[in-house]
């Protein structure tokens, strides 16, 4: 199962924010062409057969993932080319990291290696564009709420942090360190989050020593059978705040929680790869909106950002400031204030330009 959540890294990972790249960029590195804590696991009629059918079957999906992995998404469709290519012509080795194995099946985690020049070679001939320079390291903190809202400590939180942990955090193109929830972050601070309010990105950078923060908050809703994440704070790219909502199927949240560390990993690489693609290359992160909100309480506040987050193509919202009355705030969207404006009207919210600043407010 954990291996075929691998092969979804394409899913949803257009249309976020491109911002300016930091200098402090890794240049491109060989790491990136070693797949690694790949899960294999293969039934056969005795173990030496299980093991060759996990490792040819593990190769293989390996070698797609890799492929995935360096190419934008938005030239995923040109990888069909590459449909008949066998991994073993560019094979170089394969590392344990464990292994356990019964009769009749072998199951592992392994790192696959491939050649690098050999995999420039062919995507350089199919004319496919690639990126292979990894980006700055940054620190992702796995968190899970409760229904209050405050951090879990529980088998949920272990169970969250665990699924970030078996992903490939070293050899992505997004290098990432997992790190541990302070406890000087409070229940507000991930709300902060959550809304999408830059003074938490503050808070984070003091307490962690480094703006290049990302909190992956997970909340469980056992009413709708639902794993809502968000991913808020600043990765290699710039600031990002992305919800997403999961389906949990027969009480497998742990299954839910997997497919949501993947989908996160795989929008970090996304980000990345939109950036790095090549000049000349269209953003897919939309342009840049100034909104002044207005509104007649607090709790109006709460509803409008709540309403704003959940349009589709809406993204990077950044809360610059805000009062009892009204706030600053810029996003960014496809086409701009007068597309939003459209895709607002008929809905609970109206834009309306004010000059260099779009009025935000609720519908009457």
């Amino acid at each position: 199962m954990a291996g075929q959540l691998r092969s979804i890294l394409c899913v949803a990972l257009t249309g976020f924010a491109v911002l300016a790249p930091d200098s402090a960029a890794i240049a491109a590195n060989d790491d990136v062409y070693t797949v690694g804590n790949y899960p294999v696991d293969a039934q056969a009629a005795n173990a030496v057969y299980a093991k060759d059918k996990a490792l040819a079957e593990g190769q293989q999906a390996a070698f797609r993932s890799l492929l995935k992995r360096v190419v934008p998404v938005t030239d995923y469709d040109r990888l069909k080319r590459l449909a008949a290519l066998k991994s073993s012509s560019f094979f170089e080795g394969v590392s344990v990291r464990s292994e356990r194995n019964s009769s009749t099946r072998y199951i592992a985690s392994l790192d696959f290696s491939f050649r690098p020049d050999s995999v420039r070679a062919v995507l350089q001939q199919e004319g496919i564009p690639f990126v292979e320079e990894q980006a700055r390291e940054i620190s992702v903190i796995p968190v899970v709420r409760d229904a209050q809202g405050a951090p879990d400590t529980g088998s949920a939180a272990r169970a969250w942090s665990d699924v970030w942990k078996g992903l490939d955090l070293e050899h992505t193109l997004t290098p990432i360190e997992l790190q541990l929830l302070k406890p000087v972050i409070h229940a507000d601070t991930l709300q902060m989050l959550i809304d999408g309010r830059g003074s938490a990105e503050r808070i984070l950078a003091g307490e962690y020593g480094s703006p290049y923060v990302v909190v992956a908050i997970a909340e469980i809703d056992s009413a709708t059978n639902r794993l809502n994440v968000t991913m808020a704070g600043i990765d290699a790219v710039g600031p990002f705040n992305l919800k997403r909502s999961y389906r949990v199927f027969d009480g497998d949240t742990g299954y839910a929680m997997e497919l949501a560390a993947v989908v996160g990993q795989g929008v970090l690489e996304g980000r990345w790869k939109a950036l790095k693609a090549g000049p000349g290359r269209p953003s897919q992160g939309g342009a840049t909106v100034s909104l002044q909100a207005q509104y007649a309480s607090l709790a109006e506040w709460r509803e409008i950002r709540q309403q704003l987050l959940a349009v589709s193509g809406v993204d990077d919202i950044r809360i610059e400031s805000e009062s009892a009355r009204s706030a600053v705030l810029t996003l960014r969207y496809p086409g701009g204030g007068g597309a939003l404006a459209s895709a607002l009207d008929g809905q609970r919210l109206s834009l309306e330009s004010g000059g260099d600043v779009w009025i935000l407010r609720s519908a009457n």
